[in-house]
């Protein structure tokens, strides 16, 4: 028994297959993200940009950018889990069937489909002499097989979450708009992709607005309340990069937490309830958790609003949208972490040089 319980991990070893919390939920989740990023919300930007200057090339650029979301997130996947050539590229389908079969929750399904159909893959990679033909085979049998199978209820559940979350959020904008602004902006600095668990629940409209302002009270109220330590360099790589950059500061110090943390709690209700900022960018819910990341958050919020007014459910982008987009996204964040953290270092909780990046 403990023979083959030996066998069995050096197999796992020798083929680079790590079941844990880590490689799935963060290596994996994380480069979903950044494969949505690639495909869907940049080509969403780009049509954008060319509806709004009648470039027709543009449109049809982003177009085809938004149809490859499938496969781009699958194949980031892949990558993410070190998977060998034949296994990477043969995510490609099974990305776009479990995008496809999933609707509203197939990144949701994409994510889980495409890391069984990876480690399926690489468990048979170079075991064979046909492996050309075996490999891609078992990748997309399986791949594609569950994504029949499983990536209908998945996207079903993962719409009906994410529907309850903006449902609650409409009707309790203040107390819903504090609970996803902490959480949502709690989970970007964490080392896991807010921007994936966004898009996985499709996190939009008022619950969306509310997880813009936690991500930009993090990112800005980071940048800001360590710019004494961190200068310059600082200020940017946090705020238009990531506020996981404070993570070994915040395990050495959790209290350095604090102050963008109580920020979010604040202008996520503000959000909510006073200026009712919402992100319905058609790209679905990923710019909710991307803060102000190269600024994507800001410009799902805009493409929003263009969208809302194409279709007419709003009548116009007012200079009151704009007033709250820039309070909520930037001067708040700012002010309220820096005028918390001067209260910490007063009390002793947060000293000099807990905040310097390494």
């Amino acid at each position: 028994m403990k023979q083959n319980v030996k066998q069995n991990e050096g197999f796992l070893k020798r083929k680079n297959i790590e079941i844990s919390a880590k490689r799935y939920g963060i290596d994996a989740l994380g480069a979903m993200a950044q494969g949505l990023f690639c495909s869907l919300l940049i080509g969403t930007i780009i049509k954008t940009l060319g509806q709004q200057l009648g470039l027709e090339f543009l449109v049809s650029v982003g177009q085809y950018a938004f149809d490859m979301s499938g496969a781009a997130m699958a194949v980031a996947i892949g990558y993410a889990l070190k998977a060998d050539p034949l296994v990477l590229f043969s995510l490609t389908g099974v990305g776009y069937s479990a995008n496809a079969l999933g609707g509203a929750g197939g990144p949701l399904a994409v994510l889980f489909i495409a890391i069984i159909a990876a480690e399926c893959g690489k468990a048979v990679s170079k075991e064979t002499k046909i492996d050309i033909l075996v490999t891609p085979a078992v990748t997309v049998l399986v791949g594609v097989g569950l994504a029949a199978l499983i990536a209908p209820p998945i996207g079903t559940a993962a719409k009906a979450f994410g529907q309850l979350i903006k449902d609650a959020t409409i009707l309790q904008p203040f107390w819903m708009g504090i609970v996803v602004s902490v959480l949502v902006g709690v989970a970007l600095t964490l080392p896991i992709s807010s921007a994936g668990l966004c898009a996985a629940f499709n996190l939009t409209g008022l619950a969306g607005g509310a997880a813009v302002a936690g991500c930009c009270a993090q990112m800005v109220g980071f940048a800001v309340m360590s710019f004494k330590e961190n200068r310059w360099g600082g200020l940017v790589s946090q705020g238009i990069g990531t506020s996981m950059l404070q993570m070994p500061n915040i395990v050495r110090n959790p209290r350095v937490w604090i102050p963008p943390t109580l920020a979010s709690a604040i202008t996520g209700p503000i959000a909510t309830c006073v200026f009712q900022l919402q992100m319905n960018d058609p790209a679905s819910g990923v710019a909710s958790g991307m803060g102000t990341c190269g600024f994507v958050g800001q410009i799902g919020v805009w493409t929003g609003w263009v969208n809302d007014v194409a279709t007419g459910a709003k009548a116009a982008i007012t200079g009151f949208d704009w007033l709250g987009l820039a309070l909520i996204c930037f001067v708040l964040p700012a002010v309220l972490s820096w005028v918390i953290c001067q209260g910490c270092r007063k009390l002793g909780w947060i000293k000099e040089g807990d905040l310097k990046l390494n």
